[in-house]
């Protein structure tokens, strides 16, 4: 079984992802296990951001990445919080403090319209030049308050578009079915076969 580092610190990722590859043969390991810390994020897209934080836990590691740079758009703030949605507060990764924040700052407004975006960059290796990216959203809208206890960050205020309820009220089953992570992974796993990956 082929072990993948997964170049994230989020426990929350980590599980969704293991539950995302259940079917393929690989060992998804969170970079911690290696003791690869956080890289800057200085990227000024959710694409930059995903290659630099795949590059780096593959160079320290040794082994192939995968990394996901997401976030959560809204149309009332321009695309914001975007790629600063772990950090949309000040602390990174206070996902109650970014989601109160966020209530707060849409609580006059009328167009809730948002969408979560997730890229996907799989890394062969630390200086891959041709890294696998996938990228997929999940539309809906900010509600008015939260609801519902699964998930993490957004997702008790993030209302599904077509469904009155909240990705924080959908199972697992059908949260992976139709939210932008896992339409990424579904794209990434295509591309991952297309190479011969899989």
């Amino acid at each position: 079984m082929q072990q993948i580092v997964l170049a994230t610190g989020n426990a929350g990722k980590v599980k969704e992802f293991a539950r995302l590859l259940a079917d393929y043969p690989f060992e998804v390991l969170p970079q911690s296990q290696f003791n690869v810390g956080d890289v800057a994020e200085d990227g000024t897209t959710f694409v930059e951001n995903a290659i630099i934080k795949a590059r780096h836990a593959a160079r320290i590691t040794g082994l192939p990445a995968i990394a996901d740079d997401s976030g959560i758009e809204v149309d009332a703030l321009q695309g914001q919080p975007g790629i600063y949605s772990a950090r949309y507060a000040g602390d990174h990764g206070n996902a109650e403090a970014n989601l109160q924040k966020l209530l707060t700052t849409m609580a006059a407004k009328t167009d809730r319209r948002a969408r979560f975006q997730c890229v996907l960059v799989f890394m062969r290796h630390g200086e891959d030049p041709s890294p696998i990216i996938a990228q997929a959203s999940w539309e809906g809208a900010i509600a008015h308050g939260k609801s519902g206890d699964a998930g993490h960050g957004y997702d008790p205020i993030f209302t599904v578009a077509g469904d009155s309820r909240s990705a924080a009220e959908l199972s697992d089953d059908e949260k992976n079915a139709v939210s932008h992570r896992g339409k990424a992974l579904a794209l990434l796993v295509a591309g991952l076969k297309e190479k011969g990956i899989l």
